[in-house]
């Protein structure tokens, strides 16, 4: 099998700090190849080096593609090779249509003006490709989230990529999508197509790489050929942290209380088209002490649900009560919703959940400013100690609390956007997809701290996309179906197969009646 990369003795520097140290990585023609490792191993960033984001010059080391020594000075070099990097942050313009995003940047021209004629044909070979029905002309916005991965696989084809980096294809993906995403890998490779995949997910690199890369602290721990030896993910996760993980989940022995929160006859209606429902008539009890889990399909309402309730930043009207001990509450602001003592974990860390360009120290005390302040004005003494005291309690790994919080690794984001949250004393807790993105071993720091806060008598609402988490940290689990609790199961009766079971059946009575 020939080789189409080789990268060697790589290393790259930030402010001093080495984030890759001598870093090797060989990719043969036609494979998957697999690159995990912790949050701040240096996955990303050797893939930025790759596709030419960090040029050359910014770093040491030979990258060699198809037989030739390569120096990229930006992506558009690295993509005329044939290289082409797909983000996790989706790059598509949503206002545009499938077409014009597909060709984006470089267009089809004839005599100097675009040829639409030309795009949209070629676009709606590529959609047929990937198995997708829409009209080239169907504005992204209307799509899906694994539709739109699938349209970021199309740009990539219309450039004739040779090698196909994907970063966490899968993180936003239902199981449903992330195993059409995975099939549709499989295919490209029949096609002659190298890939790289980073992915957390080690069942889907097991399921799908012929080798795979180990990375830790920025250096290569070991490359595995998947056709000659068993990889196991306890094998992976045993050279990702540098010792064995016995389990993936904390032990945990709840003392569950009286009912801390109530909602009843809750219904939401869409925030673009008022006339939608999208939370229909729901009802559910959270106790104290108790973790208690919504599983459902992207597209369920499961964020919706989690958003109305916490000051309604979600949807165009909302109707229903809700309680807190016993007593009705307003919480149709943010505001009163913490001074009740309620949070609300965003499933967009980057997006929502913080102010990447501000220190860590700065974003810890922002939900609850009042209590690092004196006469309205902040007390910087105050404001490090909180921060240092998060800092050290989280085991938040970082430079110091003033750096930014973009510099940091996806695991040590989420810890300060736990920490911000934490600093307002809160009751109760929504937790939207709490370790997305985050490593084997950072999802256990998590897990660990969800855990000890109801072992403190909190009350946890917890959203999660991921079958497995909701199965290992949960008292009792809620299954939602567009809109509906269809399904509710103690933890010592609930299976994947139960749930996914519930919301087929859920979605097959709706179709008939």
């Amino acid at each position: 099998m020939q080789t189409i990369l080789e990268m060697r003795g790589i290393q790259k520097t930030f402010h001093g700090v080495n984030a890759l140290s001598n870093v090797n990585l060989t990719v043969n023609e036609g494979q998957i190849h697999a690159i995990v490792g912790e949050n701040g191993a240096g996955k990303s960033t050797l893939m930025k080096v790759l596709s030419g984001v960090y040029p050359a010059g910014e770093y040491e080391g030979t990258v060699r593609f198809q037989g030739e020594d390569c120096e990229f000075k930006d992506i558009s070099d690295s993509e005329k090779k044939g290289i082409i990097i797909i983000h996790q942050e989706l790059a598509l313009v949503p206002l545009l249509s499938i077409s014009e995003n597909i060709f984006l940047g470089h267009e089809i021209a004839r005599h100097g003006l675009i040829d639409s004629i030309a795009m949209h044909a070629r676009s709606q070979q590529l959609l047929h490709q990937l198995g997708l029905s829409e009209s080239p002309d169907a504005l992204v916005t209307h799509l899906g989230i694994g539709k739109q991965q699938l349209i970021e696989i199309a740009k990539a084809l219309a450039k004739k990529v040779k090698l196909l980096i994907l970063d966490e294809p899968t993180a936003s993906l239902n199981e449903q999508d992330s195993q059409r995403l995975l099939q549709l890998l499989l295919e490209l490779k029949a096609e002659g197509i190298s890939c790289i995949l980073i992915s957390h997910k080690l069942n889907e690199v097991t399921q799908v790489a012929d080798a795979i890369t180990v990375l830790r602290d920025g250096n290569t721990v070991v490359s595995m050929d998947c056709h000659a030896e068993a990889v196991s993910e306890d094998l992976i996760v045993r050279h990702m942290v540098g010792r064995e993980l016995e389990d993936r989940y904390p032990k945990r022995h709840p003392s569950i209380g009286d009912v801390k929160l109530e909602v009843k006859n809750w219904t939401v209606m869409h925030a673009l088209h008022p006339q939608h429902t999208v939370i229909d008539n729901v009802s559910f009890s959270l106790r104290q002490g108790e973790i208690l889990g919504i599983a459902g399909l992207m597209g369920a309402g499961r964020t919706e649900l989690a958003m109305s309730l916490f000051g309604r930043t979600y949807g165009s009207s909302s109707r229903g009560e809700v309680f807190l001990d016993g007593r009705s509450i307003d919480t149709s602001t943010v505001e009163k919703c913490i001074q009740l003592g309620i949070a609300y974990l965003t499933e967009d860390r980057k997006g929502a959940g913080l102010v990447l360009e501000q220190s860590i120290a700065w974003n810890t005390s922002l939900a609850h400013l009042k209590a690092v302040s004196s006469f309205q004005v902040i007390d910087p003494i105050k404001d490090t100690q909180v921060a240092e005291d998060y800092r050290k309690k989280l085991h938040i790994r970082c430079a110091g609390i003033d750096a930014h919080a973009i510099h940091l690794s996806g695991g040590n984001q989420q810890k300060v956007v736990l920490s911000k949250w934490l600093f307002t004393n809160p009751e109760v807790l929504i937790l939207d997809e709490p370790t997305r993105g985050i490593d084997v071993g950072a999802k256990f720091e998590i897990y660990s701290i969800i855990e000890s806060l109801a072992a403190q008598g909190k009350s946890i609402l917890m959203i999660s996309s991921e079958l497995p988490e909701l199965l290992g940290m949960c008292d009792r689990i809620l299954v939602l179906n567009e809109g509906r609790f269809v399904a509710e199961f103690p933890i010592v009766q609930a299976t994947q197969e139960k749930i996914m079971k519930s919301i087929v059946t859920s979605t097959e009575k709706k179709t008939w009646h």
